[in-house]
């Protein structure tokens, strides 16, 4: 890959061009790191999962915090304890910027836990500077700069792992296994649930950033805003600028093990996703109820967002559901055609792939990082890559919809019965189990969008390749040319 979709960007813009910056590979002290060598890490935002990344990495056996980076300074005191509690050692170094870390040539790796929209840039730079990286989840904000992320790594060679924990478990290992053996004939549908509580966030007024918080840096490759309460810390990730949505937040957790079991998928040949931001309204941008449906062939993977109080299906709220021609299986249940309200064990799985060493996904990560076999990675950027994708396409397609009475929506998916049957529950969900009147609340019908999978390109749709990308604040530009 040598120019990607952001050409046409950088061709208006000559000063973002220049702009530009490239973190140099000769950052790096390029060691070898032993098995008993200290591996000197830092993490990259420090908020709400951060403190999951300071506690992962605190407690291992020759990993050293080193570096704790975050634009709002009130979050340092508190980590620079949670990373000396258990193994001592000095205070890990702070800073507000990411690329004062990276100049450091001591340092071995970067743990990613800011907000989405710094996911793919950070990892960019960490592996221009000989660093190897953990990133969470999406491993981007858009997919043109996925791409670049994967490309990045494998030109320096680094170790980049990704935050899908569930590839680090043998149980999704097994049902793959059991996907393949055929003993529940073809899968016709791998369904994915992120129903999860997300109530309304209100309208926060607009005005200065706290003096503890660098907005800019915190903005980031984000074009600017003006400062609200809404934006830092959690609530970013349901504005389009920062974040993706519950489908691209916890969701990308169900979408990833939702391709991974239906073999070989890679990226769909198709998106459609319908939806809205129903039951309030508040500063929100992102939908909080939504359907989408990716072809895969003889298999569909249909996902579902649901924000508002909800029953389970299948008994499953946060989970994956595989439907075959045999019957459905949903946690550890497997429910017959013949008998469908009758859950029954699981059949056995003889034959399955292992996830990589290492323990879990960190654990992994760090041996991996000695070992240098980026093919025993667990959830290596590459897959990353392909699952942050579908978040985003869904996202597309709901962006580049039009608004729709909720009634018309069931015409975007005529003759798909898998998918009227998810609408049809969420309409229930939505107007028995919320008491909305759906007539009133401003539905939206995305458009269906064919995809090509080796550019990695809607075929000719203009509007939705431009979202593909987007226009990139200097000096925070991720680099169009890979070579």
């Amino acid at each position: 890959m040598t120019q990607l979709t952001r050409r046409s960007f950088l061709k208006k813009s000559a000063l973002a061009a220049a702009a530009t910056i490239t973190i140099s590979g000769t950052k790096s002290s390029g060691r070898v790191i032993g098995a008993n060598d200290t591996i000197r890490i830092g993490v990259a935002g420090l908020n709400g999962r951060g403190g999951a990344h300071v506690g992962a990495w605190a407690g291992m056996k020759n990993v050293q915090i080193t570096h704790l980076i975050d634009p709002d300074t009130r979050t340092w005191k508190n980590r620079i304890k949670q990373a000396t509690a258990k193994n001592g050692g000095p205070d890990p170094k702070t800073m507000t910027d990411i690329r004062t870390a990276l100049e450091d040539k001591d340092l071995d790796a970067v743990s990613v836990a800011t907000p989405n929209h710094w996911h793919a840039l950070i990892t960019i730079w960490a592996c221009q500077a000989g660093k190897d990286v953990y990133v969470e989840k999406p491993c981007s904000h858009n997919v043109f700069e996925g791409r670049v992320a994967v490309e990045m790594a494998r030109k320096h060679n680094r170790i980049v792992q990704h935050g899908t924990q569930n590839r680090g478990m043998n149980s999704w290992a097994k049902l793959l296994g059991l996907v393949k053996s055929g003993q529940l004939g073809k899968m016709k549908v791998s369904r994915a649930l992120c129903y999860k509580n997300r109530p309304s966030i209100g309208i926060k007024a607009v005005g200065a950033a706290p003096s503890e918080v660098d907005f800019n840096i915190w903005q980031g490759p984000a074009q600017e805003h003006k400062f609200h309460g809404n934006l830092v810390h959690y609530n970013w990730h349901w504005f389009w600028d920062f974040g993706n949505g519950d489908i691209g937040n916890q969701g990308v957790h169900q979408m990833d093990v939702a391709r991974w079991l239906i073999p070989g998928a890679k990226l769909p040949k198709s998106v459609l996703s319908v939806g809205g931001r129903f039951g309030y309204k508040d500063q929100g941008e992102t939908p909080n109820t939504q359907i989408s449906v990716m072809d895969f062939g003889e298999t569909q993977l249909i996902f579902e967002v649901r924000g508002l109080p909800t029953k389970k299906f299948y008994d499953q709220t946060v989970g994956n559901i595989l439907h075959f021609e045999a019957g459905i299986v949903s946690g550890n249940n497997f429910y017959p055609k013949d008998s469908p309200n009758v859950a029954k064990p699981l059949p056995e799985v003889k034959e399955f792939t292992p996830v990589g060493p290492g323990g879990d996904i960190f654990g992994n990560f760090i041996q991996c990082m000695r070992t240098r076999k980026v093919d025993e990675l667990q959830a290596d950027i590459l897959e990353a890559h392909y699952s942050s994708t579908l978040c985003h396409l869904a996202n597309i397609s709901y962006r580049v919809g039009a608004a729709t009475p909720f009634a018309e929506l069931a015409s975007s998916f005529k003759g798909n019965d898998a998918a009227l049957e998810s609408l049809e529950r969420a309409k229930e969900h939505l107007a028995v189990d919320n008491e909305l009147t759906l007539k009133n609340e401003p539905a939206k019908a995305g458009k269906f969008l064919k995809f090509d999978g080796e550019t990695e390109r809607f075929i000719d749709d203009k509007n939705a390749n431009a979202l593909l990308t987007r226009e990139y604040r200097a000096p925070f530009i991720v680099p169009s040319n890979v070579g």
